[in-house]
């Protein structure tokens, strides 16, 4: 089963809301931290600059959390 991808920074506290809020309800995502990891900041970027970024599994991207943006 696919689940949607967030690309995170680790110290981005609407990256860690919706993370909290996700893993509390049980909704599965795979996280990509960009902090360090080149590759996946090249791919956060392709999809917009302000995380969280979350990419579904239709190819829906939604930029921030409950109005957001960290």
């Amino acid at each position: 089963m696919s689940k949607p991808i967030v690309y995170t920074l680790k110290t981005c506290p609407t990256c860690n809301r919706l993370k909290e809020d996700w893993s509390s309800r049980g909704v599965q995502f795979e996280e990509r931290q960009v902090d360090d990891n080149q590759e996946w900041l090249d791919e956060a970027l392709k999809y917009g600059d302000a995380v969280p970024i979350v990419v579904y599994e239709d190819g829906r991207i939604e930029s921030g959390y409950g109005n957001m943006i960290g």
